[in-house]
């Protein structure tokens, strides 16, 4: 789906980063749904990567932690899964499996369709996106 494909390209570049974070699992969640349930509560902190509709310029890159991430998710859906990302952590939160530390890394994507390939702005986001992504991991 394009550049609804951006959190797996921003996984692949923090997967390569050097040294590895201690204790990080990187796993690429793609349309798995609720298949993910049991990541979400058996983990300490969840860190999402995904393309999300930010009302930006695509290529543009936020940050939500906390709370900020889930009032951001509960007015938007982001990215074109079987199962939003709001259900998940809804579904985890009434387990008591919602992980304490949270954070989304999003980015804004310029097109949503069949491709292979990020548009050039997304893509130049890529980097930035994991070196956000790192910097939040090692300072859990």
């Amino acid at each position: 789906m394009s550049d609804d494909g951006v959190g797996l390209r921003i996984l692949e570049v923090l997967a390569g980063l050097a040294p590895a974070v201690d204790g990080a699992r990187y796993l690429d969640a793609g349309t798995l749904g609720f298949l993910l349930l049991p990541e979400i509560e058996d983990s300490d902190s969840l860190l999402l990567l995904d393309a999300a509709r930010l009302g930006a310029e695509p290529g543009e890159l936020r940050v939500f932690e906390g709370r900020a991430m889930d009032e951001f998710l509960a007015g938007n859906s982001a990215g074109a899964h079987d199962v939003n990302l709001r259900d998940m952590l809804d579904a985890a939160r009434l387990t008591g499996g919602l992980p304490e530390r949270r954070a989304l890394v999003a980015v804004q994507p310029g097109k949503v369709d069949w491709g292979l390939s990020l548009s050039p702005a997304v893509e130049s986001a890529v980097a930035s996106a994991a070196a956000q992504a790192r910097a939040i991991l090692e300072r859990w």
